[in-house]
């Protein structure tokens, strides 16, 4: 039998039992705060407790909720711990629908339309075609990669930028700090995908926002550790950005009193521009389960020491 810790220090993970047990009934689940927890052989986590793992001595596989690992890594002794992560198709698609709402609630510029609304005036904006709103794409793994491949369907003329250097048939692709600036500087839309690093940590700042031009926007789906959220609200204020879609955010949930409420141009959402389904969650969990006691490889294991 093995003893599984459903593991968060935010939200209550025991709805994942049944659909657990469904796909192995011979699993011993705790969660946490139950003292079993500390005793299990896997972790399954979301925002896991600080300094949990080092709690736990017989602890042989971490395994994350979803897409990414560095809510369940930080500030933790992993001492040479396999971390797996979750891939669901229905992921990428879900972001490229959340990404063209946004870049079609700027380019049309929907925003300024609800703006009228509010103030009760009848003002039609501007309208121009697809080609003149240019899409920048940080970051191009898996679900950038697919924003890539759909948004020039419909007109959008997108580029992307990565850490490294990377080919993508039909777009131009920026890479590395030299050429960060001419990225931002060819962005109307700018869409944060990046995965959360020590080199990424902090990206989303003043640096980023000045080199963008006048009047560009932000739709940041990355992680809430990206931005740095006093810079985004100098930048709405100054008249730089025009307006921010942010979905992720360094606190969450985001706190009654947080001032991105508020922020004339932001759009918060709680968190919800892509996700996989919870019966894909407890079918990899499992799978990597039985991995574990066969000892083989395990599927979707992150390279800890980059952080995807």
């Amino acid at each position: 039998m093995t003893t599984v810790a459903l593991l968060s220090h935010s939200v209550d993970l025991d709805f994942l039992r049944p659909l657990l047990l469904a796909a192995d009934p011979s699993l011993d689940i705790a969660t946490w705060p139950d003292p079993r927890c500390l005793e299990a052989e896997v972790a399954v986590c979301w925002n896991a407790p600080p300094g949990v793992y080092a709690q736990m001595p017989r602890l042989k596989l971490v395994h994350s909720i979803a897409a990414g690992v560095d809510n369940v890594v930080a500030g933790q002794d992993l001492r040479e711990l396999p971390v797996c992560r979750v891939v669901d198709p229905m992921l990428a698609e879900g972001m490229l629908q959340f990404v063209l709402w946004g870049v079609l609630h700027f380019h049309r510029q929907l925003d300024a339309a609800l703006a009228s609304q509010r103030a009760k005036q009848w003002k039609r904006p501007l309208q121009t075609p697809a080609s003149a709103c240019r899409v920048g794409l940080m970051g191009m793994g898996e679900l950038g990669g697919h924003i890539a491949a759909r948004l020039p369907l419909l007109g959008y003329p997108v580029s992307g930028w990565a850490r490294t250097p990377r080919e993508i048939a039909g777009m131009t692709v920026f890479s590395g700090d030299d050429s960060y600036e001419d990225f931002l500087a060819q962005t109307d839309v700018l869409v944060c995908l990046l995965p959360l690093t020590a080199q990424t940590r902090g990206i989303l700042c003043e640096r980023t926002f000045s080199a963008l031009p006048r009047g560009a926007a932000l739709i940041h789906c990355g992680r809430g550790e990206h931005l740095v959220e006093a810079d985004l609200i100098a930048a709405l204020g100054s008249g730089q950005l025009r307006g921010a879609i942010v979905d992720v955010f360094e606190n969450e949930p985001l706190p009654p009193d947080h001032p991105l409420w508020t922020t004339p141009g932001v759009v918060v959402t709680p968190h919800m521009a892509t996700m996989a389904t919870f019966d894909v969650v407890a079918r990899q969990v499992v799978r990597n389960i039985a991995q574990l006691r066969e000892n083989g490889p395990f599927f979707n294991q992150v390279d800890t020491a980059r952080g995807y």
